[in-house]
Parts: structure tokens; C-alpha cells; sequence
């Protein structure tokens, strides 16, 4: 079932969450944890994400320097077919991103979805890993996410990247982008943002869902720009609760997003963290519902590995 085609038919705003995988040495049940409290809201999605591996320096004794690559959240192919397998129903979107892989590699790992019947996935560029300040690819990777739909729609074709090998099966994904209301924070401008956008749109992306904002009128007036740019395929909106006070420094820093003045105050003047995870529920449910009433295709949530609060959002909301 492809997602793009029931976000284009839908008469109502569908639930869809993305979980985050387990640090190395976690288990699926950590994972099920996330799930199963939201499954009584029938999900129509749900997104398995991927985190680039890091590089990392140690020096030993005798004063070597061994460089190691390091991978602390497992891969999306395995986990998604879990999640497939045990759910059924809801359609599971893996993540896959440019850092960290030869276009072999991606090849490799769109062959193995591609062989447990997925037929949706999310791409992304990703971001550089923490201890680099900006984005490298892989030696024959790709550096944006347009290579990695082009390399993703030839396959729907039959062409890999052995394009002599002969009966080659054709894939079947529908892919999704992501795009960025206050735009991308490399981006120089939300035009230039914009501009690459609908090169990914026109490269074959049949879907794009939203970074988290918490001014739906940021996302009122990003949806407009897209379509009087010609970028007409369905835009589901992104929805984070604010958890801890912390967030106030951190997702404006990591994300390049505004927090709005009252919704800043309110958390502020919040006497611990609890108060906090109850004023970002509050505001999400406002924010869902303001959405829907708009008639975006679905209202989609990042859990960051907890559902306690996106369970009290979607029985206020769905």
C-alpha cells in the first residue's frame, strides 16, 4: 500500500508517529513499549528512523592512533520488518539517508526493503555526525537527498547501479522528503530552500512531511509558498510536544526553529519538568486540532523514543 496514495485520497486527517531505534544493546521490546500504547489510535503510518555512525579517535598506549567508525542506534531494515510483521496494519516507513553509505550500499539495503515487501520509504540527507561541523558523503555517495530519489525512481525502472546487469526486477517505492517551514538550517534563504525542493518533488518524491514547528502558521504559509511554486504533492504537517525545559535551548539550536513568545513564557515559568511535559501536550492537542480543521492529510508526530505524551495528544485529537 503506498502512503502518498492515501494521503492524496483522504477525506480525514490520519495518526502517524515516527520511533526512534534503541541505542546498541537495547531490544525490539524497547521498541514495542513505544508502539504498543499507540496502536489503539490506527496509526496509518509509522516511521523507523536512522542516525548516521560516527567516527571516532583512540589512542592507545603506545601512541597509535586507531580510528574507529561507530554505529549506536541499529539499522532501519531489521526493526521495520519487526514492526511490519508484528502491527500488520500500519503501513511502516524506513528511513534512509545519504551519510554514511556508497550507492552500492544504499542499493544493497533498497534490494533487502524491497524484498520484505516495503514499498514506502523517507529520505533524507541526514545530518553530519557530532563530532564533524559539516556534511561529508561517503567516497560515491551521494551529498543530497535529489541523488538518492533518482537512484530510488531508476530503480523503480529496473536500473541499478550495474546498469548492464540483464532481467533485473523492478522495485515499487513511493517516496517521501522532507522539507522545512523555516527552512533548512544551511539554506541561505527559505527560496533556495524552496527551489530544491521541488527539484526532489520533480525528481519523483510523491510525498513530503515537515520538520516540527509550533506556529501552525508557519506551516499555513509554507504550504501556500509551495504551491504557487508548483510543489503540489501532499505536505503533512510535523508535530513535536516540548517536553523539558530544556528544550527551549535545544530545538531552536538543533533545529533552526522559533518557539513562540507565550508558548516560551509559559515553560519558563513552569515550576519543574512535569508542569513542562503537560504545557507541551496542551499545546500540541491546540495545535493538532487547528491543523485538522485545516485539512492537512495527517498530523505526523516524533516520539523521540517516549509515548506517554503523543497516547494524551492523540485521545484528545483522534
Amino acid at each position: 500500500m503506498k502512503l502518498a496514495e492515501k494521503l492524496k485520497q483522504t477525506t480525514k486527517a490520519y495518526f502517524s508517529f515516527e520511533i526512534l531505534p534503541p541505542m546498541k544493546g537495547g531490544s525490539m521490546e524497547d521498541i514495542y513499549r513505544v508502539i504498543d500504547p499507540l496502536m489503539e489510535f490506527d496509526p496509518m503510518n509509522i516511521n523507523v528512523t536512522y542516525h548516521q555512525q560516527e567516527v571516532v579517535y583512540k589512542e592507545h598506549k603506545s601512541g597509535l592512533i586507531e580510528k574507529k567508525t561507530i554505529r549506536k542506534r541499529p539499522g532501519t531494515v531489521a526493526i521495520s520488518a519487526a514492526i511490519k510483521y508484528r502491527y500488520q496494519k500500519p503501513i511502516v516507513v524506513p528511513h534512509l539517508i545519504c551519510g554514511g553509505f556508497t550507492k552500492e550500499e544504499t542499493e544493497d539495503a533498497l534490494i533487502d526493503l524491497h524484498f520484505l515487501g516495503m514499498q514506502n520509504i523517507l529520505v533524507l540527507r541526514g545530518d553530519p555526525p557530532a563530532n564533524q561541523k559539516y556534511f561529508q558523503a561517503e567516497k560515491n555517495g551521494h551529498e543530497h537527498t535529489l541523488g538518492l530519489v533518482k537512484q530510488i525512481k531508476k530503480m523503480n525502472e529496473g536500473i541499478y547501479c550495474e546498469e548492464e546487469l540483464q532481467n533485473t526486477a523492478k522495485t515499487n517505492f513511493s517516496v517521501g522528503v522532507a522539507a522545512y517551514p523555516e527552512k533548512h538550517i544551511e539554506a541561505p534563504n527559505l527560496e533556495s530552500d524552496l527551489k530544491y525542493l521541488k527539484m526532489k518533488v520533480e525528481a519523483g518524491a510523491d510525498y513530503i512531511v515537515t520538520q516540527m514547528f509550533f506556529d501552525n502558521q508557519k506551516y499555513f504559509d509554507f504550504v501556500s509558498l509551495c504551491r504557487k511554486n508548483g510543489i503540489n504533492v501532499p505536505i503533512v504537517p510535523g508535530v513535536k510536544p516540548i517536553r523539558v525545559k530544556r528544550d527551549l535551548e535545544l530545538l531552536p539550536q538543533v533545529f533552526n526553529i522559533d518557539i513562540p513568545v507565550e508558548l516560551a513564557k509559559e515553560i519558563e515559568q513552569a515550576k519543574d519538568n512535569n508542569f513542562v511535559n503537560q504545557i507541551g501536550i496542551e499545546w500540541a492537542i491546540n495545535q493538532s486540532k487547528e491543523l485538522i480543521r485545516a485539512g492537512v492529510p495527517a498530523v505526523h508526530y516524533y516520539t523521540i523514543g517516549k509515548s506517554e505524551n503523543i497516547k494524551e495528544i492523540a485521545k484528545a485529537v483522534f
